[in-house]
């Protein structure tokens, strides 16, 4: 009876360990997590973003931020065990270690005479025929009775002093850490231990692993539906217009989920009248293109008039039950964009290859979502092929007043950024804006990204690259901002959520519309930016038999670049057929407009010979062209860029000639060829 009480004593500190063994490090990551991403989020401090409401530490937003269902969970743990630390506390108390000395009230090596006196004055308060009171007649027989036959027996005593207990040596015992009433199989609540063994071992598992497995069956690794995946794949066209995306970016199985109420229709009306002139509708045809409009599945309707909403900066006039599912298309659109860019760039032809113009689309229309930009606003003017778009951007900025400081000697975004401070406050204090105004546009000029690519493409360990070889690219893309950060959320105030830039390395063909190599670059996470640069740098060393202390300055010399805001990007793809071929380098932001590089290179690949007869050719003008890639010849050749067909309508196609850069093995720095790439149309 006294070994199972044991056992039972021992539950709660069972029960306190298995609770501690995961939460514990779980907290101590959540905190770690919570602390660097405090240390990550430096964003912009304009009047519109701390407006926004976005960025507003106040004690409604802390709590908001706070209270969800996983910090709820944690909180209540961390309760339930501090509840079970402050029982075994008391319970510890309450647990005496026999002490015959103690429960006679006598001190060690007491005399026998002392002891049967003492024995005698406790049998008159406490024997059973001097007291009636049960408790004081089992406390008479369960201590006095027991300790005073461990003091007077010899034999006892001396197990007592020699072991510490009356018995003499005692076995190891080992019992189970369950309550009592759990073990009593043949009581009342004999069944419960079986359910607890059932509900435990077996059907908690059981549980786990069906949720787990319907979950991972419906999602992929980045929380997109297989469904949206399977209509991306299948909706992607090579020459998918940018305009068009927009139709395929709708068909999300997420946003299917959403919710279509009556009470919608006529606020969705409303705003249908209000982003009309941005649905690419046909205005001779005009009744029967609404017709169309409106005989699409209603929540694809609803999904696109929600987004126009977020483009032309109308959801200030949406009901409160649409605001709801405004946010919730928003909060969607990150991760759907994403997967629809990896949908255009995911091989699709022979040669592996993936799709250029979709791809651009997508960063187009990704643009336009986070800045709050209708898509219009892209078409070309001037010699501003993004159109007045990057002014949009900008904060207190609108097309009337882009349209005045046009007029004068900015002809585009890109030169109203070389200006300096005072040239651009002369051109804006005329057209109405105030000192704060000015500032606030200033602010967001400074955290705007500035991007350099170095690009060589090799055969490792060969000379020139042939047919069917496995091409090495190899990209260093640069960051700097004039305020000196590398690590900083963009200007979005008009997107409800936090979210990162991220640049997308393309190497690709724009006349054949071919994607050969294509990677996300992050400027965020620098530790991992540094692991894998220092990971890929020492297997390059090794693979070249470089001694282990190149190899140590060649990694902490890759260190020192992550830091200063360089980004390391490899990958091979095999070489195509033989052949010279025009490509381009586009390093593609997916927030902010008018920010894309792209630079040219000429890569000339070789007919397959026989081992050992590997060379690269000679350039009629010197130097040998290196790893592959030749020197671009003096006569100009005919290249078809894509533009933006915001400018023109769908059907139009112009060709224009340029002179490409020469490269020698390397890519020049992309203040050579420094548009947009979103500009582009075979």
């Amino acid at each position: 009876m006294a070994a199972s009480e044991e056992t039972s004593a021992l539950f709660p500190i069972f029960i306190l360990t298995i609770m501690a063994l995961p939460l514990v490090p779980y907290t101590i990551t959540k905190l770690c997590r919570a602390f660097s991403k405090k240390s990550k989020s430096i964003h912009c401090n304009c009047s519109e973003c701390f407006h926004s409401g976005k960025y507003r530490r106040s004690i409604f937003k802390r709590i908001s931020n706070f209270s969800t269902f996983s910090n709820l969970t944690l909180i209540l743990l961390w309760v339930v065990m501090i509840f079970l630390v402050y029982y075994i506390k008391n319970m510890s108390r309450d647990v005496q270690v026999f002490d015959p000395y103690s429960i006679l009230g006598l001190e060690p090596g007491a005399l026998e005479s002392e002891i049967k006196k003492k024995y005698r004055r406790l049998s008159v308060q406490y024997h059973p025929d001097k007291n009636p009171d049960p408790e004081a007649h089992k406390f008479f027989v369960e201590f006095i009775t027991k300790a005073y036959q461990a003091l007077t027996d010899p034999l006892s005593r001396e197990n007592y002093e020699k072991y510490g207990h009356p018995d003499g040596r005692q076995g190891f015992q080992m019992g189970i850490a369950l309550p009592q009433f759990l073990l009593d199989i043949d009581g009342p609540s004999g069944g419960i231990l079986l359910l607890w063994i059932v509900g435990i071992c077996i059907l908690l598992p059981l549980v786990i692993a069906v949720v787990y497995l319907s979950r991972s069956s419906k999602y992929t690794g980045n929380y997109v539906m297989h469904q949206t995946l399977s209509a991306y794949y299948y909706l992607m066209k090579p020459s998918l217009a940018p305009s068009k995306v927009m139709e395929v970016f709708t068909k999300a199985a997420e946003y299917m989920e959403i919710p279509v109420r009556r009470t919608d229709d006529e606020p969705l009306q409303k705003l249908f009248m209000s982003v009309r002139s941005e649905l690419n509708l046909d205005l001779k045809n005009i009744k029967q293109e609404q017709a169309k409009f409106w005989k699409q599945h209603p929540a694809i309707v609803k999904t696109e008039l929600l987004i126009q909403a977020q483009l032309t900066r109308e959801s200030a006039a949406l009901s409160p039950a649409l605001l709801g599912d405004f946010r919730r298309v928003l909060e969607l659109a990150p991760r759907l964009l994403e997967e629809l860019m990896k949908m255009a760039v995911i091989p699709r032809t022979a040669q592996g290859h993936g799709w250029l113009r979709p791809a651009i689309g997508v960063i187009e229309l990704s643009q336009c979502v986070f800045q709050a930009v209708p898509l219009s606003a892209r078409k070309s003017t001037g010699g501003s092929p993004d159109g007045i778009a990057p002014f949009l951007q900008l904060p207190h900025f609108s097309e009337s007043v882009v349209k005045k400081i046009t007029r004068k000697k900015v002809r585009n975004f890109e030169d109203f950024c070389d200006m300096t401070m005072e040239e651009r406050r002369e051109l804006l204090e005329p057209a109405g804006f105030s000192s704060s105004e000015i500032q606030d546009i200033e602010m967001v000029l400074e955290m705007m990204p500035s991007v350099t690519i170095e690009v060589k493409c090799e055969t490792e360990g060969e000379e020139g690259i042939q047919e069917e070889d496995v091409v090495t690219v190899q990209a260093t893309i640069t960051l700097k901002r004039p305020n000196g950060l590398i690590r900083a959320l963009p200007h979005t105030p008009h997107f409800p959520v936090h979210k990162e830039e991220n640049f997308w390395f393309l190497l690709a063909d724009p006349t054949a519309n071919n994607v050969w190599f294509s990677q996300k670059v992050n400027f965020m996470d620098e530790e991992a930016a540094i692991v894998a640069a220092s990971k890929t740098i020492e297997d390059t060393m090794e693979g070249s038999g470089a001694s282990v202390k190149e190899t140590s300055a060649a990694v902490r010399e890759a260190a020192q670049k992550v830091r200063n805001g360089a980004r390391l990007v490899m990958g091979k793809f095999p070489a195509p057929r033989e052949g010279n071929y025009n490509l381009t380098c586009y390093c593609l932001c997916d927030t902010w407009i008018g920010c894309d590089k792209k630079t040219n290179l000429k890569v000339k690949i070789l007919k397959r010979t026989r081992a050992g007869t590997r060379g690269a050719s000679i350039s009629e003008e010197g130097p040998i062209a290196e790893d592959g890639v030749e020197e671009e010849e003096e006569d100009d050749e005919e290249e078809y860029d894509y533009e933006s067909e915001y400018s023109e309508d769908e059907e139009d196609e112009k060709d224009t000639k340029k002179k490409a850069p020469a490269a020698n093995g390397a890519v020049h720095k992309g203040d050579s060829s420094s548009e947009d790439s979103g500009t582009d149309e075979e």
